[in-house]
């Protein structure tokens, strides 16, 4: 079992979310950087959808009250393990044991935004539709981590042995988002996308999991009125009649009204779930 002593500024627990449910109005949601949460759980010999923490910006503690294998990937931040015999520091990416009674304390990341804790048997809250992922949008799964909540960890009995000692820390993209055009960018006017490829684009404060909305240029379009409602997906890079983009991460509405520009590569959009207010960005083709 894990009490959570301090949650930082906003926790969920997280695996990769529960696809398949569109059709139902229901997002996909899971960890807002996937390949983050399955290091972590490769890590301590977890399955690779195995439920594991999410942090905003750090600032959470956690008391363990049996002893576990744990694993920190994501935004670095400072690791401080508070044992029974004593304190360590402890580095990212890297399995380390703690003890019944030892207590896990991160920092705030220097750069990045989300952090992510995994423990080997998985965070064993309940599942809702396939998942044991927090939906901010929806409501769905468990609600964000406070002060006092108890979290339960799975068996480990049937789990392989853990082979790795540590891996790379992922390096944060370079300011960069790579989009696709379209579907919809023939509803801007000629050179929109250039525009917005020209950047940069300053995050906004108001971004969430739900999406980054974006400062900068404004993007014009060749057409009025609203689209009927349509599928959206992770990485689309919707423009609302202000023109401002908006990037969508894992708990973006199933549907939506305005037209998508680009969509963001797969391999951006883990560095899109990792932006922090203030930070800027350009998109660039491809």
């Amino acid at each position: 079992m894990i009490e959570v002593i301090a949650p930082g500024p906003y926790a969920t627990v997280q695996d990769l979310g529960r696809p398949g449910y569109a059709h139902l109005g229901v997002p996909r949601s899971g960890a807002a950087d996937e390949p983050s949460l399955r290091l972590a759980n490769r890590l301590v010999g977890n399955p690779r959808n195995a439920a594991g923490i999410e942090l905003t910006f750090g600032g959470a503690r956690f008391r363990f009250t049996t002893g576990a294998w744990a694993a920190v990937t994501g935004a670095a931040c400072p690791l401080e393990l508070l044992r029974p015999r004593g304190t360590a520091l402890w580095g990212m990416c890297a399995p380390f044991w703690v003890p019944a009674g030892g207590e896990l304390r991160l920092g705030t990341p220097r750069a990045g935004l989300r952090t992510y804790v995994a423990v080997r048997g998985g965070v064993d809250v309940p599942v809702t539709m396939g998942s044991r992922s927090a939906d901010s949008l929806s409501g769905l799964g468990s609600p964000p981590l406070r002060a006092g909540t108890i979290l339960p960890v799975g068996p480990t009995g049937d789990l392989p042995p853990i082979t790795v000692d540590a891996a790379p820390s992922p390096r944060l993209g370079a300011g960069v988002l790579r989009v696709l055009p379209g579907p919809r960018d023939d509803w801007f006017v000629p050179g929109a996308l250039a525009t917005l490829c020209a950047g940069p684009y300053e995050v906004g404060q108001d971004s969430n999991r739900v999406g980054v909305r974006m400062r900068g240029a404004h993007l014009e379009r060749a057409r009025s009125g609203e689209l009927p409602s349509e599928g959206m997906v992770a990485g689309a890079v919707q423009v609302p009649p202000g023109g401002q983009p908006i990037v969508f991460l894992a708990d973006h509405p199933p549907t939506g009204g305005y037209p998508v520009i680009a969509v963001l590569t797969s391999e951006s959009l883990p560095w899109a779930a990792q932006l922090r207010p203030g930070d800027r960005i350009r998109f660039r083709r491809g």
